[in-house]
């Protein structure tokens, strides 16, 4: 039986989904966010981050994780 990745890979693969997806979303909210208070932009931001990381992107990165992992452990 496989154990569950450590703390440090899911933090890990938990910011290779994060970063990315709000870098793009600052970009993408920008032209038409400049004028917002700051914490109105993170509200934004956040209502299409977390869902979309949480959802897709988080389990997709753990389904690659977990193909990788059992590479390796064949290859013992």
């Amino acid at each position: 039986m496989n154990k569950p990745p450590s703390t440090h890979v899911r933090a890990a693969i938990t910011w290779l989904a994060i970063f990315p997806l709000v870098s793009i979303g600052m970009l993408a909210i920008a032209p038409f966010s400049d004028a917002w208070h700051p914490v109105l932009r993170a509200l934004v931001l956040t209502l299409v981050v977390v869902p979309v990381a949480v959802y897709l992107v988080v389990p997709q990165l753990f389904r690659g994780y977990a193909a990788i992992a059992r590479r390796r452990q064949a290859v013992r």
